[in-house]
């Protein structure tokens, strides 16, 4: 067997080259075109075959392929795309494939398995909470946790007594309109705001849950639809006029204490140890807040995200340690989110009950509510010397369909890195005002 003459190697060098610069230049997301087309090639294979396996291996390459190419289409619409819609179609795309039966029922099934049974959008917000506190400045984040506060509660005030009177003003019962369309929108989400609501209203209102769930989730979802298109309308507000925007920043930031700015490329310098220790500490941490959850009753990722807080303040880990984290959070907000998102329109997100909500006078209440929220929160934060897109894309995730939503709100606004506040809004900020309502209901009723 006679070896190639090195004029034959030369030759078939430039073909390499071009080869090669295709195969890193065409990208699906960040999944190069081979490499795409081959997993489509192979998820066919098997939606033939109708065996669809919940295994990790399988849902990776189906939740990276879909969710990619959803988010692919988002990106590509005219003017749509640099205002979220990629994290819209990611989301509502599967959603709407679902309902009409466009996607083969063995896939549905698997992904729905794999996405309940994983718990997969827990770990992703464990590692993005994580990782943006670790990477954070010391002196801003504990101001920042301290100040936002106070533009989300005025938000709320403004965004209920508005949307109430809009409803009034077009022909809706105030108690209808405040406790089935305003409170639901900023209850926090599905599972700690529209379940515990539609629970509280059938003990006090004497109607089945069901019922009560049914006229409440379509409020929750459509909100959260808003939120997001409005997250990447702010998110291009501040590419124009990029002195209202910190750019993930609540605070402007004239110290250094060792933080990285995670809207940035993530460090050239990759230690396999490092990045396994940065996992591995949000992983724990997680655990931690679940514990927590069984004493305290506080939401797992609510007392995570205040044990995070409290290792950044205290400065126990080494630089070493928050670099690690940081680079988990590059990983999963570059490889995991749009994934995510197609899982979560997929397995829990009923695209019949997006549509139900479609009516002009719930638009206009839920738009009315919404954006008073949201823009109350833009103007308090400037007044308060923070930046007021970045308040009022946090501002966003107090409409948003709980962890889900802020996940879609913050990849739309292009500010994953607000994360930690963006659970306060939803968690704290949802069970405050679903226990708050309860409790005011159930004086009236009584």
């Amino acid at each position: 067997m006679s070896l190639p003459s090195p004029s034959d190697t030369s030759h078939s060098q430039p073909r390499l080259q071009k080869w090669w610069h295709f195969f890193d230049s065409w990208k699906v997301g960040i999944i190069p075109l081979p490499i795409f087309a081959l997993a489509g090639v192979l998820i066919v294979v098997d939606a033939v075959e109708g065996s669809f396996p919940s295994n990790i291996v399988v849902m990776t390459a189906v939740l990276a392929f879909c969710g990619f190419a959803c988010g692919e289409i988002g990106h590509r619409l005219p003017l749509l795309g640099k205002m979220g819609a990629a994290a819209i179609c990611a989301t509502f795309i599967p959603s709407a494939l679902v309902y009409y039966g466009l996607l083969p029922d063995p896939m549905v099934k698997s992904v729905t398995q794999f996405f309940k049974s994983s718990n997969i959008l827990y770990l992703y917000i464990c590692c993005i909470i994580v990782g943006s506190i670790m990477s954070m400045n010391r002196k801003v984040l504990i101001q920042g946790f301290i100040r936002i506060f106070i533009p989300m509660a005025c938000g709320e005030v403004v965004g209920m007594l508005l949307g109430t009177g809009l409803g009034m003003a077009l022909g809706l019962d105030a108690f209808h309109t405040f406790f089935f369309i305003v409170l639901p929108i900023m209850a926090g989400g599905v599972g700690e705001g529209a379940i515990p609501l539609s629970i509280g209203y059938a003990s006090i209102l004497h109607m089945q849950q069901g019922v009560a769930f049914g006229q409440i989730l379509p409020m929750v979802m459509l909100g959260s639809l808003i939120a997001i298109i409005t997250a990447g309308v702010l998110n291009l507000l501040g590419k124009r006029y990029p002195h209202l925007t910190g750019e993930g920043r609540l605070l402007p930031d004239d110290s250094k204490d060792g933080s990285t700015n995670l809207n940035e490329a993530p460090p050239s310098q990759f230690d396999v140890s490092t990045v396994a220790s940065g996992a591995l500490l949000a992983i724990l941490l997680y655990m931690i807040g679940m514990l927590a959850q069984q004493f305290t009753g506080l939401p797992a990722p609510v007392a995570m995200l205040f044990v995070a807080v409290l290792l950044k303040l205290s400065q126990v880990l080494s630089p070493k340690m928050l670099e690690g984290s940081g680079m988990v959070y590059h990983f999963f907000r570059s490889a995991v989110t749009y994934p995510v998102l197609f899982a979560v329109g997929v397995a829990i997100t009923p695209w019949q009950s997006l549509m139900s909500a479609f009516t002009v006078v719930n638009l206009l209440v839920i738009m009315a509510t919404v954006l008073s929220l949201i823009g109350t929160g833009f103007i308090v934060g400037r007044k308060m010397g923070m930046y007021p897109i970045d308040v009022a894309i946090v501002s966003c995730c107090q409409s948003g369909q709980g962890g889900t939503g802020d996940v879609a709100i913050l990849t739309s606004g292009n500010r994953m890195v607000l994360m930690p506040f963006a659970q306060i809004a939803t968690r704290i900020g949802g069970a405050i005002n679903v226990s708050v309502a309860l409790l005011l209901l159930n004086h009236f009723m009584g």
